[in-house]
């Protein structure tokens, strides 16, 4: 090359570095970075799709823009996608580590010009999202039956593909209480239980749910734990340690009148109770009879007749066929029998037939007690039914045909022959008092036959009596009314209770008691209530008597009744006044009232009324018939008025009053009485005039206002003297043996006053003063004292009452230790107001019965 051209080239290579253009590239941010280049990024494989993972981010030198691009290869999932502007990665498709561990992408970054390219390897790292996994499976394990207890017996495996604990694996059974078989948790080896065992003839599989588990881990953030579960079939292998068994037990076989000789009757089918592997089984007749009639395939079980039926000597053949085990080296193994019967039948000819006891039979009779427990067997009925013939002829059904519901016949279908069972239904209408008799009829008819033959037989039941009845009255009350006058030992009512038992326990003995049963006996046999022979009957002292009454059995069931015994009123008393004389006093204008009463307890018996018989003159009084008010006429209103029409000079009148009671008989009492009229006039002469006249008619009256006076003042003496004489005695005082009185100017003795009658205008009698002793002078207990002679006994003077206004008797009452004397009634200035004659001639009287009652009451 000339000089000329390498100048040239030196000069084009200068030109182009004047105008080159620089490539984009990466920022390498480094490990954990979430931008950049995606150097050693990792991402969890339960990642959600369309989640941003990661930003490419990168520059170019020239400050020209830059675009961002993901690729794969051809043979690779496009899993990540990019936004060509921003670098923003998103997942597009879901990650799984298991099946991709890792995702190769090649990125690249381009400035319109320049693209630069690298290949990154994005980690999946794991999480928790694979359940264990059972391996080898089905589980089917064969396990003989005499497996001792805790051996082990199967291990399963499964295995789970996600990393740390997550993929580890424990083992455990799904119900591990009810089942035989236990698991080890870690190993996963399958063992039967302690104490448990197999029985391949009870369950000859079982069914064992295992569950597999992981350790845990995180799955989008939660903690979860995941498991799976498989089913080991645990097959029960069968060793020899059953004996045979028959089947279709029990076995009855039938030989027609038409029957060949060497004809199979029926066949027997016995087979190993270990029914895994069993033995080989041999048949044979241990009892074939001594006539050799039948004889058995020992392979088969089949039984034939050696003879025709017309050579076989017995109705019925039971034969004992035994089975045996033959095990696998030839040796009689383990045995069992099976009843065989044979009866020798000709064609359906024979109806069906009841037995008893001693042959054929058609009536039973039993007796029994009624009322017999609930699902009672009668085994006093001894009934077989059997019909001879064979097959389908000797199928029938048995039934009862009578009153329903009492009974029921087992069993209900027979085949060929049968015992009879009779079971009580309904044990209440077993009834002794309903039925004494029970009848029904047993009937077999045959089933399948078109001859529908059938047979009956009676079923008598004769029922024997309990005491199952209480006695009961007719009713639950009885009343009996009865006049109180009723004589002792009358009849007053018969009670009577039934008892439906019969004999000893149907006899009802009667007995009362109560506290109203005192006056009555009753007849233990007959129920009739008798008064007591003593008995006195009165109703208006009792009126109504109550009382119970039982009927018992001999067993001492027992009911009760109650009873209401009412006496009837008689009019058995007359009416009573309170006196037959009787003196009243009537006030002109106002009426009187007397009354009479009638003890009788009811009406009308004791209803009075009152009337004048007799009166003189007969045209002054007026008497209420109801009420035994008296009042004078309408027409009399005045003394002077009652003077014009009669000859009586004073003021008393005479009637016979009569009141008669409103029973039948009617019963009637007069009493005498005596009227007093005075006048409104005499009433206004004072309160004293007033209460004299009132108690004119009743003088003790008076006397027993003035004797509780006295008593009155008496008590008060004595306890004042009481009192002093225990307070001096507890002070020690020296009582003087007389008493010396001083007259002392002030105070004034004490005085207790009793007013006996106040009137307004007049004091009738005195009034009685208390005066204590005066107090000891010599109260020096420690001075000797002499003890003078006991003084004379009291001398007691008369006390006189004087009928004035402000005249006032003061009876001086001294203590215990001195002696009681009256003071003499004091005098006074004033003149007496006189009074009227009747008023003297009574404050006399009174005055002279107060002072005959004061002295006795002083002398004592």
């Amino acid at each position: 090359m000339g000089r000329g051209a390498r100048a040239a080239l030196a000069l084009g290579l200068l030109l182009g570095l004047a105008h080159a253009n620089f490539a984009p590239h990466f920022f390498d941010n480094g490990v954990g970075s979430t931008n950049g280049n995606m150097a050693l990024f990792s991402l969890p494989e339960d990642t959600p799709v369309g989640s941003h993972v990661y930003t490419l981010n990168g520059t170019d030198l020239d400050g020209d823009p830059v675009s961002y691009h993901i690729s794969f290869d051809t043979n690779t999932r496009r899993v990540f996608s990019v936004d060509a502007s921003f670098g923003n990665i998103t997942l597009v498709e879901e990650l799984d580590r298991e099946q991709e561990d890792e995702v190769e992408a090649i990125i690249s970054i381009s400035d319109g010009l320049n693209v630069v390219a690298e290949k990154v390897v994005i980690l999946v790292t794991d999480a928790n999202d694979e359940a264990p996994s059972f391996i080898q499976e089905p589980y089917i394990v064969q396990v003989p039956e005499d497996t001792p207890a805790g051996s082990s017996i199967f291990k399963v495996q499964a295995l789970d593909k996600d990393t740390g604990s997550g993929g580890s694996v424990t083992y455990f059974l799904q119900n591990q209480h009810s089942s035989k078989f236990t698991m080890d948790r870690h190993s996963g080896v399958l063992r039967l239980r302690p104490g448990a065992a197999l029985d391949y003839e009870k369950t000859r599989a079982h069914f064992v749910t295992v569950v597999a588990k992981d350790g845990g881990g995180k799955l989008r953030g939660a903690d979860v734990v995941l498991s799976t579960t498989t089913v080991v079939t645990v097959n029960v292998e069968d060793v020899q340690d059953m004996p045979p068994v028959f089947v279709g037990t029990p076995y009855y076989g039938y030989v027609y009148e038409d029957t060949l000789p060497g004809s199979e009757v029926l066949t027997v089918v016995a087979m190993d109770g270990d029914r895994g592997k069993p033995n080989h089984i041999v048949y044979s007749l241990v009892n074939a009879g001594s006539d050799r009639a039948f004889e058995i395939n020992e392979t088969s079980g089949a039984i034939s007749v050696t003879q025709s039926p017309s050579q076989l000597r017995r109705e019925v053949y039971e034969l004992l066929v035994q089975v045996t085990e033959v095990s696998s080296a030839g040796s009689p193994a383990a045995q069992a029998t099976a009843l065989v019967t044979i009866r020798i039948m000709d064609l359906n000819n024979h109806p069906p037939t009841f037995y008893g006891e001693s042959g054929p039979q058609n009536r039973f009779e039993l007796s029994m007690y009624e009322h017999p427990p609930q699902g009672e067997i009668l085994h006093g009925l001894k009934i077989t039914v059997n019909d001879s013939d064979q097959g389908a002829n000797a199928k029938f059904n048995l039934r009862l045909v009578g009153p329903g519901g009492i009974f029921r016949v087992v069993p209900q279908t027979v085949l060929n022959e049968a015992q009879v069972t009779i079971i009580v239904e309904n044990s209440a209408a077993i009834d002794f008092e309903k039925f004494k008799v029970l009848t029904f009829k047993l009937l077999a008819i045959e089933v399948n036959t078109p001859e529908k033959f059938s047979s009956t037989a009676d079923v008598v039941i004769q029922l024997l009596d309990t005491n199952d009845n209480v006695p009961k009255f007719t009713s639950q009350y009885y009343i009996a009314r009865i006049p109180e006058n009723t004589p002792g030992g009358s009849h007053v009512l018969a009670v009577t209770a039934m008892d439906p038992d019969t004999g000893p326990w149907g006899e009802v003995k009667y007995s009362i008691y109560g506290s109203g049963a005192d006056l009555f006996l009753i007849q233990p046999s007959s129920g009739l209530i008798y008064t007591q022979p003593w008995a006195s009957l009165d109703a208006e002292a009792t009126a109504r008597y109550n009382f119970y009454v039982k009927a018992e059995d001999m067993e001492g069931r027992s009911s009760l009744a109650e009873v209401f015994v009412t006496l009837l009123d008689v009019n058995d008393h007359y009416p009573q006044f309170g006196n037959s004389v009787q003196e009243k006093t009537m006030v002109l204008g106002t009426p009187l009232k007397i009354e009479a009463t009638d003890q009788d307890a009811e009406e009308p018996n004791n209803l009075v009324d009152y009337s004048i018989t007799h009166a003189d003159p007969v045209n002054v009084f007026d008497i209420d018939a109801h009420t035994g008010e008296i009042r004078l006429k309408n027409s009399i209103r005045s003394l002077d008025a009652l003077h014009n029409i009669t000859s009586s000079e004073g003021h008393t009148w005479s009637l016979e009053v009569q009141a008669r009671d409103r029973g039948s008989p009617s019963f009637s009492t007069t009493a005498l009485l005596k009227i007093d009229i005075i006048d409104t006039e005499m009433l206004s002469q004072g309160p004293m005039a007033a209460f004299l006249m009132q108690t004119k008619d009743n003088p003790m009256k008076a006397v027993g206002v003035l004797a509780g006076i006295t008593a009155t003042i008496v008590a008060i003496t004595v306890l004042i003297s009481t009192a002093t004489f225990w307070r001096n005695k507890k002070s020690n005082k020296v009582l003087p043996v007389r008493r010396v009185f001083r007259k002392r100017p002030s105070p004034p003795p004490r005085k207790v006053r009793v007013k006996w009658l106040k009137f307004r205008r007049t004091k009738a009698a005195a009034k009685f003063v208390l005066r204590e002793d005066p107090p000891n002078g010599n109260c020096n207990n420690s001075l000797p004292l002499r003890v003078p002679p006991p003084p004379p006994p009291p001398s007691m003077e008369p006390t006189t009452i004087t009928a004035t206004t402000t005249t006032m008797a003061h009876c001086i009452v001294p203590t215990i230790s001195g002696s009681f004397t009256l003071q003499q009634p004091c005098t006074s200035s004033k003149p007496k107001v006189p009074g009227s004659p009747v008023q003297s001639a009574l404050v006399s009287e009174l005055r002279q019965k107060f002072e005959k009652s004061a002295s006795s009451k002083l002398d004592f």
